[in-house]
């Protein structure tokens, strides 16, 4: 009976959460959206987080990189009285098996202009570490270099607004596939205000809503999702037919390691 025990322990303890793969799969119908909504599959986005105040009250989205950091969007202006929520779903419910963590330091893009919106990032440092499991776990980060506005189908995950004239946003996690655009194309829609730290993605039936800010854009690649934007900015109706607005990690993500390393 030791021994098998021990054998058991030895299989749980060798269960490795690596960045970008879900333990529950995500199941995607294409152009729903977050506004007007397609629930995610619970637990589906183990990276997704719920930024909320002291009152519990949900302002942001945001995505898990390792244990210890979440990467949001500056916007958002995370306090260090505010929560990080892992593993949630359905906010009305208070059955889930969710971490709230508390914050212990936030680091702020030094170039986060919030008149141009450029480099609206923010990196958040856990109190305490995450723990991995079957609804918690990273998201893998965006290279430099790596090109993802080709038209390629990415997704956007959040509790944001389903109807911009809403009053509240919904309680389950949402979600909508949309296509990313080159920087050329989106600048068809919001001209000079698209520079090289943002990248787009939309315009196609469906748009991330206030409440999603800070959220993610994710792009399969070989296998994991991959963390390509932070929801930034948009259409102040979110219009489904311009496209939303992100912080572009591939061109982040220097500054994104730098903070992390040295923290």
């Amino acid at each position: 009976m030791s021994f098998l025990w021990l054998v058991s322990c030895l299989a749980l303890a060798s269960v490795v959460y690596g960045c970008g793969i879900p333990s529950i799969s995500p199941v995607i119908t294409g152009y729903a959206r977050i506004v007007n909504g397609e629930e995610a599959v619970p637990g589906s986005w183990p990276w997704q987080v719920s930024l909320q105040d002291r009152t519990g009250w949900h302002y942001c989205g945001g995505s898990l990189v390792n244990s210890n950091w979440v990467v949001t969007a500056a916007h958002c202006t995370v306090a260090t009285t505010d929560r990080v929520v892992l593993g949630e779903h359905d906010r009305s419910s208070s059955a889930e098996p969710i971490q709230s963590l508390a914050v212990s330091k936030v680091f702020t893009h030094p170039n986060w202009d919030s008149q141009s919106i450029n480099n609206d990032i923010s990196l958040v440092k856990l109190a305490t570490p995450a723990v991995f499991g079957s609804t918690v776990s990273p998201v893998c980060l965006a290279n430099p270099g790596e090109v993802y506005d080709d038209g390629r189908n990415c997704v956007t995950s959040g509790w944001g607004k389903t109807k911009w004239f809403a009053l509240s946003t919904p309680s389950k996690l949402q979600q909508t596939a949309l296509p990313v655009l080159s920087n050329e194309q989106c600048k068809n829609y919001w001209g000079s205000n698209i520079s090289d730290v943002m990248v787009c993605a939309g315009a196609a039936g469906s748009s991330s809503c206030m409440g999603d800010s800070g959220g993610p854009l994710v792009c399969q690649s070989n296998g994991a999702w991959t963390l390509v934007g932070i929801v930034s900015w948009g259409s102040s109706t979110c219009s489904t037919s311009s496209p939303a607005v992100y912080a572009r990690v591939t061109e982040l993500r220097n500054w994104m390691d730098q903070i992390i390393d040295s923290n």
